[in-house]
Parts: C-alpha cells; sequence; structure tokens
C-alpha cells in the first residue's frame, strides 16, 4: 500500500516538473513575441528636401594615348647614344637616339667618289664626242668638194669613192661617240642614285621623334643591337589623352558623344577631374555583354600613367529643385519601390515612384512630399519595420 502511495506521488511530481517546463518554454516565447512584434525599434529619420540630382553611366576603365608610336629604326646596327629617357618630353624632329654610322660614312665617300669618277669619264666622252662631230662635218665638206668635181673632170671616180667611204666612217665614229656619252651619263645616274641610297642610309642612323610627345618607356640602352620593328622607344601624344571605360551595354541608349563626365582615379579616389565623351564603341564583347566608351580627360593627376585604372562617371540627365531622397532608404516590395513612414507611432510601407537616380540619392516622382520624413532602420540587422513601433535613438 505504502509503495502504490509513493509511485503515484512519485508520478505527479513529474508531471508537476513538465507543467512548470511547458509554462517557462511559454512564457519566454511570448517574451520573444512581444520583443519582436511589440518592442520599439530604433529608426534613423531623413526629412525629404528639395535639391538637385545628377543622373550618371559609370564605367571601369584604363588610361590610354590616342596617338601612341612605338619608335625603331628603319635598319639594323648598334646603338650609339641614347638621348632620351622615359618621362621626357620631345618635340617633333628631336633626336632621340642614334646609330654606329662608321660603315655607312665610308660607304657613302665610296659614292662619291665613284660619282666623280664617272663625271670625269663623261667629260671624256663629250671630248669625244665633240672630236668625232668635227671628223665627220669635215668629212661630209670633203665629199660634197669631190663630188662638184667629177662632173668636172677634176675628180676621179677613185676620188669620189675614197671621200664617200671617209664619210661613212666619220659618221659612224659619230654615232659610236653618241651612244659611249649616252652610257656615260647612265652610269654618271646611277652613281648619282646609289650616293642618294647611301646617304638615305646614313639619315637613318639619326632616328627622330615623330610627333611632341612623352617618351613612356624605354626599352634599349646604348651597346645594344637593333633591327627594323624591334621596339627601342615608345611615345604618345599629350593632345588627347582619355579613359577607354567598359560600361554595360543596358546603358547604351543613354549615352552621347560630347556628354560631361567625370573620371576618379583609384590613386585620389577623392578628386573627380572632368573630362567629356570622345567616342562610343561599336563593338560589344559577346561575353560580358560591355562595349568601350573613351572619354577624354581634361587635366590630369600630377603623377599619371598610361594603363592606370580609372572609373568614370558619364553625365546622362540633369535635374533641379526636386524631392531628394537616400537611396538607401528605398525599399522594394515586388518590384515596386516604397519607403516607410510613421503613421500611430508605428511604420507603414508606402509605395513610390522614382525619376532620376545617382549612386547616392533618387528622385521621387509620386508618394513624397518635401517636408515627409521616412524611416529606416538603425540596425541594418533589423527585421522588417512593417507595423512595428519606432523610436528615433
Amino acid at each position: 500500500m505504502a509503495t502504490n502511495v509513493a509511485d503515484r506521488w512519485q508520478s505527479l511530481r513529474r508531471r508537476l516538473f513538465q507543467a512548470l517546463k511547458i509554462v517557462a518554454v511559454a512564457a519566454a516565447l511570448g517574451g520573444v513575441v512581444y520583443w519582436v512584434k511589440f518592442s520599439p525599434v530604433p529608426v534613423t529619420e531623413h526629412r525629404v528636401e528639395l535639391g538637385e540630382i545628377v543622373a550618371e553611366v559609370m564605367g571601369t576603365g584604363t588610361l590610354e594615348a590616342r596617338v601612341k608610336s612605338t619608335v625603331s629604326p628603319k635598319i639594323a646596327g648598334r646603338i650609339e647614344n641614347l638621348l632620351v629617357d622615359q618621362g621626357d618630353r620631345v618635340k617633333t624632329a628631336q633626336l632621340l637616339f642614334t646609330l654606329d654610322d662608321a660603315d655607312l660614312k665610308q660607304q657613302v665617300e665610296i659614292a662619291q667618289a665613284t660619282i666623280a669618277s664617272a663625271q670625269a669619264a663623261l667629260d671624256r666622252l663629250k671630248a669625244d664626242q665633240s672630236q668625232a662631230a668635227a671628223i665627220a662635218d669635215q668629212a661630209q665638206r670633203n665629199h660634197e668638194r669631190v663630188q662638184k668635181l667629177v662632173p668636172q673632170r677634176a675628180a676621179t671616180a677613185e676620188d669620189s669613192d675614197r671621200a664617200t667611204e671617209a664619210l661613212r666612217v666619220a659618221q659612224a665614229g659619230t654615232a659610236r661617240a653618241e651612244a659611249a656619252f649616252v652610257e656615260g651619263r647612265k652610269q654618271v645616274d646611277a652613281a648619282q642614285k646609289t650616293l642618294a641610297y647611301r646617304q638615305a642610309l646614313l639619315a637613318d642612323t639619326r632616328i627622330l621623334a615623330p610627333f611632341d610627345g612623352l617618351i613612356v618607356k624605354r626599352f634599349r640602352d646604348p651597346g645594344d643591337i637593333v633591327v627594323p620593328g624591334s621596339p627601342t622607344l615608345t611615345l604618345i601624344s599629350l593632345d588627347e589623352i582619355w579613359i577607354s571605360a567598359w560600361v554595360d551595354e543596358t546603358e547604351m541608349a543613354r549615352l552621347r558623344v560630347g556628354q560631361p563626365a567625370r573620371a576618379l582615379f583609384r590613386s585620389e579616389p577623392e578628386r573627380g577631374y572632368k573630362g567629356h565623351v570622345a567616342r562610343l564603341g561599336r563593338e560589344a564583347d559577346r561575353e560580358t555583354r560591355e562595349f568601350v566608351v573613351d572619354v577624354r580627360v581634361l587635366t590630369l593627376p600630377e603623377n599619371w600613367a598610361v594603363g592606370q585604372r580609372a572609373e568614370v562617371y558619364v553625365e546622362t540627365a540633369r535635374k533641379s529643385s526636386v524631392p531628394l531622397l537616400p537611396a538607401k532608404f528605398v525599399q522594394w516590395r515586388d518590384d515596386v519601390p516604397g519607403v516607410f513612414c510613421r503613421t500611430g507611432g508605428r511604420a507603414q510601407w508606402r509605395a513610390l515612384k522614382l525619376g532620376l537616380g545617382s549612386r547616392e540619392a533618387v528622385e521621387v516622382t509620386e508618394g513624397l512630399q518635401p517636408g515627409d520624413v521616412v524611416l529606416m532602420a538603425a540596425d541594418a540587422k533589423s527585421t522588417s519595420l512593417e507595423g512595428r513601433r519606432v523610436v528615433a535613438p
């Protein structure tokens, strides 16, 4: 009997303990529900004001020069003097470097001597030509005189034959002298062309700047052997420096040549440099779906480098005196933008219609007026404000 009473008492204690546990869990859950649903949530407030907004299209790219030249010699040779280095500014036709020209100078001297020899030979042939012409003239007069004497029987037929033969020999000598003179003139012309060729090669040992610009890279040193096409220096023109930026193809319809832009270099992310759209690409990358927009930069940082990374922001529209809202306050529901406003001490979502947008703000066309106050949870980890009591910190 006593054992049955003890068992019943033990069972009653277990049931009572389980009931207390259930009550404690329910109380805890009730506290959590109350905290979540009914406790006030700290919020950040913002009053809508009128202001100016600028819509921009952003792209990332590199600083490039529109006109760039890889300077290399036209002939093979050894660099004798290298007169510029990277970072130097040069003018058109300024001497950049020279090649060893000893052999070419000797070849020019030989070509000049060849011309002198050919000219002397030509002078001699000209004298021979004059002599042949004089002999032919004398033979012609003698032939005419003999032919007049034959009818008068003052000269014989044999004399006539000899005069005719002498005339033909003299005429052949004249033709031979003229042919020799023509050949001599051709030799002089060939020698002059050889000299011009050797002088051109000699001139090619002096490499000049093709345009005003800046040396951005040097590949060779004095004593190096270079061949045609091998890079020695890289020269860029400073007349037009731009950033070739990659922009998403969805922004293509908003862009035009001439639109104002600003560039942010990663070396100076807090300072913008003015520019404008110089050129729009006409081919999109088939993988990234981006196309190139070239933005000419009007001023550059004190220290800059070709190939330097930068972000460009192209202005596509601008409005003044419109209701503005920080973009971080916008909450989206089923692709509809909206904000939380205070209604009876609680947060209530309100749908909006937006206009222009920038990185930090958006234009409100419907749903808010200047002076309206919008809310955002002070803690980014907070749950939705819908229906919650709110309190400004």
